[in-house]
């Protein structure tokens, strides 16, 4: 019996041992976010941030994922902005270095289309929130895209002077392009 059990347990152990969770490329992906300065749309980016995954998308309700960004590293791509966005007012970047998304959910949709429901941590306030993904795949690559809305003001960004949303609207589009390696067919 013997004989036949551990050459079993050992090919369970092998497969269980060789399946990797998907990696999210960060230098060929885009984490970037969108708000309006008095009626003018200004586009920006978050330069460094990382990101962990377990998900297969046959079994999504079993996946994780989290990221964590630095907030330091938001970026409009002019000198004199990206210099007020590590402010008390903005980012707060001294006390809060780091802001977060933890799933708590995740739910196919069909079609390659999916909702990671879960709490997004900015300034240490904690909001759920429901981020559509739409995955695409091509030669052994996947593609994740995605946009959702927050309002800055639910997470103390812009504070004092900042708050008044004719100046700043309170609509910040968040939008992502993951390039992930390692992910299961759809």
């Amino acid at each position: 019996m013997n004989r036949v059990l551990i050459p079993a347990v050992l090919a369970l152990f092998s497969a269980t041992a060789l399946a990797a969770d998907p990696v999210v490329n960060p230098a060929t992906s885009e984490i970037g976010f969108s708000a309006k300065q008095m009626g003018v749309a200004m586009q920006g980016r978050f330069k460094q941030w990382t990101a962990q995954m377990r998900f297969d998308p046959k079994k999504p309700e079993a996946g994780q994922v989290s990221f964590a960004i630095q907030t330091g590293s938001a970026s409009f791509g002019a000198k004199e902005t990206d210099a007020e966005l590590p402010k008390p007012e903005w980012f707060g970047v001294a006390k809060f270095p780091t802001a977060s998304f933890q799933s708590s959910a995740i739910k196919g949709l069909g079609g390659g289309k999916f909702e990671v429901a879960g709490k997004l941590s900015v300034k240490g306030n904690v909001k759920d929130i429901v981020v559509p993904v739409a995955l695409t795949q091509a030669g052994g690559a996947t593609t994740a895209t995605g946009s959702f809305t927050i309002k800055r003001l639910d997470f103390k960004i812009g504070e004092g002077e900042w708050a008044d949303t004719s100046m700043v609207a309170n609509d910040v589009v968040v939008n992502f392009k993951l390039a992930i390696s390692g992910m299961a067919p759809l």
